[in-house]
């Protein structure tokens, strides 16, 4: 248990387990199951932090709303989470998931993709009005869960193709656009939002919620972004330096591209326009090392320090005028127990 944070894991762990349960009343036990319906409950089977569904079940319940209320979106966003994570690891040719290998390292890639389609299609059927939320309010919750599935389908589309063009100039505001695309939607900003509409029956006001969820969700990225160079693979539970060889445009990247020398920018552009399966072990650890010399990590980690305290503020417009509350302390927790993951 990460030191000073005991509260917000066992919240976490809390609505994981709450999540997890109640996402078995979707899954079909059908045929074929070795061939889908055993590879659909994969990923939701090897856990995670469950930040998502955390984060909307609290955000629910501190707008006033029962933490029933906002389970079956919780549930929702979650199988799509993991609808993601097949469909990610497939286009990133990643070969481990939550220290295990990946669906299509395992079965192949024909049935991951289809395993992913499957879960992504299930992932609607918590959304359906059973009358607990009301049509009005299970309406609005729909639509921001399809709002969410475009939006990130948007950012992962505009990642990979920086990296089919071979995109080298960017800047910190571009990293910032595509995280808040890719990222910060369906991991802060659309639980916060959902959370906020179920809990206040639709009258909650979402921009500023919005903007908290951008910042932290940025913060959260770039966290994970450092991780994947210089954390610990078992803790990460997948290999480190992936980025590096995917040639993902990274905030350490951009940063690297745009203060290296002639000479090294050159040879970063040639690594970049290799394909994946051509960069030597040997190039990938020297890009590592090259961001080490320009100070690129040092400058992601003083930029997510900076969007972390933006967070901060931000929190406290977004929930002003509610009540104290443990759901409001376990959320506000998030900010610093993101960052406190060791580098």
């Amino acid at each position: 248990m990460t030191q000073g944070f005991e509260h917000v894991e066992t919240t976490l762990a809390r609505y994981a387990a709450l999540t997890r349960g109640a996402m078995e009343e979707f899954f079909v036990d059908g045929q074929p199951a070795t061939e889908l319906y055993d590879l659909v409950r994969e990923y939701p089977g090897r856990g995670g932090k469950g930040i998502r569904p955390s984060l909307l079940l609290a955000t629910c319940q501190a707008y006033g709303g029962a933490a029933r209320e906002g389970l079956g979106p919780a549930v929702a966003l979650e199988m799509m989470h993991n609808a993601f994570l097949i469909h990610d690891d497939i286009e990133d040719a990643s070969p481990t998931r939550r220290g295990e290998p990946t669906l299509h390292e395992v079965h192949g890639m024909g049935l991951a993709v289809n395993a992913g389609d499957a879960l992504a299609c299930l992932a609607l059927q918590p959304l359906r009005d059973d009358g607990l939320l009301g049509t009005r309010v299970a309406q609005r919750v729909l639509d921001e869960f399809l709002a969410m599935v475009r939006v990130t389908t948007e950012g992962q589309a505009m990642e990979l193709g920086w990296r089919r063009s071979n995109a080298v100039d960017l800047g910190p505001a571009d990293y910032f656009w595509l995280t808040g695309k890719k990222t910060c939607w369906y991991t802060t900003v659309s639980p916060l939002r959902v959370g906020a509409i179920v809990g206040s029956r639709g009258t909650a006001s979402l921009d500023a919620l919005s903007r908290f969820g951008l910042y932290l969700g940025v913060a959260f990225q770039i966290r994970d972004d450092l991780l994947n160079l210089v954390g610990s693979e078992e803790d990460q539970g997948e290999e480190l330096l992936t980025d590096l060889r995917e040639g993902k445009r990274t905030l350490m990247l951009v940063h690297l591209l745009a203060q290296a020398t002639r000479a090294h920018h050159d040879w970063l552009v040639d690594y970049l326009a290799v394909p994946e399966s051509g960069r030597a072990a040997t190039d990938v650890e020297h890009v590592l090392e090259l961001m080490e010399s320009y100070g690129s990590l040092g400058f992601a980690l003083e930029y997510g320090n900076g969007v972390a305290a933006a967070a901060v503020d931000a929190f406290d417009q977004a929930f002003a005028g509610l009540p104290t509350s443990a759901h409001l302390t376990f959320i506000r927790g998030l900010i610093p127990y993101m960052l406190a993951r060791s580098l």
